[in-house]
This record gives structure tokens, C-alpha cells and sequence, in this order.
């Protein structure tokens, strides 16, 4: 699962984006910003449709079929050889992701003509929607009139048992930086590019890897030093440090509660 982050992917990529939409975000306090989910596709090519319907931007890079959004990359192609997903995202500890657009049914109305499969939203929201992929990967659409581009990455959603909520916002706080807040009376925790959120599961969901969203990843400034950190910390890597071939030292973990995470050096901007 070797990748190039935003830093050499803005170099690479074959297409013009505004500068808007192309800057990544900021790094926090603790040297981290959102990175990208990394999909394990039955369809790569349907998939990228979708995506490309909603307003991302496809390119190729390393040998894989990615996606680009305002504050995230999407990885649609799985490990070569890997087995088909074991399940969607429901049913795991991430249930759904989610994107902020600035007219909900603006969005629904332009994505629907593109071939995007649009459900609306909870008891006749006009101000939310979902997208599902055929290979489950459910995304959830809310809106934000204000916002200046049309679509951007805003929230990872994590489903766990209600006694291991407050730990799993502290942990993410320790270890990423995410500052701690509320959003209607539910725990949260931002950092930049992404808002991780939580929700109570009567009981343990399953772990990522595997699944259609095998696991999200956080850009660091110096992965070496936050090696460092996570082992001051007790955390096991499940990969250890190395370096893709573009040249981006990459290492993965698993939260203590199924969360696979992919944790790169983003290159300096040049």
C-alpha cells in the first residue's frame, strides 16, 4: 500500500485544479493533517466514476487509481493480490465517511445526472444525502451554504461500544493532536482536513482492514520522530518504517479499538 502523498501528488498529477481546491490543509499542533482513505475496490473503474461524479479529481500515481478532494486523496485500488473486501464499511469501527458541499440538493441534482447513486437524507432532510458504492463504502453528504468550494472532506465516523468513546477521543487527541469538542451533544475530535467522529454500537464493530475501506491516513511532518512517539506511547507498529518508491517514508498501526491507520511523511512543497 505504498503511496505518494498531497505534497508529491500536486507535483505528479496530470490534471489544473484552483488553488483552492489544490492546497492541502495545514498541519496541526502535533505536525499532522488528514491524508486519504485507501479503498480495497471490487470496481476501481466504477468507482473512480463515482467519485469523479461528486467532483474529485482522478489521476494516476504510483501505479494506482486515486481521487482528490479538498482535504483528502482517495486510494481506490486495493494491494495487488489482496482478497475482495470482506464487508462494507457498515459493520466495521469506521461505519461511513462524510463530505461538507455547499447546496445538498444542487449536488444530489448534478451527481444524479452524472450516474452517482444518491439516497436522501434521514427523515426527509433536505440539508443531507448518502452515497453508497455497489461495494458498500457509505458516505455521508452534508452542507455547509457558506463553504467556498462545492465539496470538501469533512468527517471520518467511528461506531463503538459507549464506554470506549471517551477513550478513543483521548487517544486521538494524544497521539494526532485532535482537539476534543462536541457536536450535537456527540464527542468529537478535528484535526485538520478531517473531523473524527463517534458514535455508540451496541457492541464491538469489526476492525478495517479487510474491508471495502481497509484504513484512513494521517500526513506528519517527520515520521521518524513520531515513530518515536507512538513507541514512547507502547504502539505497536503493524508496519514498520520504510520508504516508497516516489520516496515517501510510510509505517502503519491499528488503534487499540480496529481502526487501521496508514501514517505518511508528506513531502516538503516545492
Amino acid at each position: 500500500m505504498k503511496i505518494a502523498m498531497f505534497g508529491a501528488l500536486l507535483l505528479a498529477s496530470p490534471f489544473a485544479m484552483g488553488a483552492a481546491s489544490a492546497q492541502p490543509f495545514p498541519f496541526n499542533e502535533a505536525g499532522v493533517t488528514n491524508g486519504h482513505w485507501h479503498l480495497n475496490s471490487k470496481d476501481v473503474a466504477a468507482n473512480e466514476k463515482i467519485f469523479v461524479g461528486m467532483g474529485g479529481k482522478a489521476f494516476q500515481a504510483g501505479g494506482r487509481h486515486r481521487v482528490l478532494f479538498p482535504g483528502v486523496m482517495i486510494i481506490l485500488d486495493g494491494a495487488p493480490g489482496s482478497p475482495p473486501p470482506t464487508g462494507p464499511t457498515q459493520g466495521s469501527v469506521v461505519n461511513h465517511v462524510g463530505f461538507l458541499v455547499n447546496n445538498v440538493q444542487e449536488r444530489v441534482a448534478q451527481w444524479k445526472a452524472a450516474g452517482v447513486p444518491v439516497e436522501p437524507g434521514n427523515n426527509g432532510r433536505l440539508d443531507q444525502a448518502y452515497v453508497n458504492t455497489p461495494d458498500g463504502v457509505r458516505i455521508e453528504i452534508l452542507e455547509d451554504k457558506n463553504q467556498p468550494m462545492p465539496i470538501q472532506s469533512e468527517h471520518v465516523h467511528f461506531f463503538l461500544p459507549e464506554a470506549t468513546i471517551p477513550e478513543s477521543q483521548a487517544w486521538y487527541g494524544k497521539i494526532f493532536g485532535a482537539k476534543a469538542n462536541t457536536r450535537n451533544n456527540a464527542r468529537v475530535a478535528d484535526i485538520p482536513g478531517v473531523q473524527l467522529r463517534f458514535n455508540k454500537a451496541e457492541s464491538a464493530q469489526a476492525p478495517t482492514k479487510g474491508r471495502v475501506l481497509d484504513h484512513i491516513g494521517f500526513d506528519v511532518k517527520d515520521l521518524k520522530a513520531f515513530i518515536k512517539m507512538l513507541e514512547a506511547n507502547n504502539i505497536k507498529l503493524d508496519r514498520p518504517y520504510s520508504v516508497n518508491d516516489l520516496g515517501v517514508g510510510i509505517a502503519f498501526i491499528t488503534d487499540p479499538w480496529g481502526t487501521y491507520i496508514e501514517i505518511n511523511e508528506r513531502p516538503p512543497a516545492r
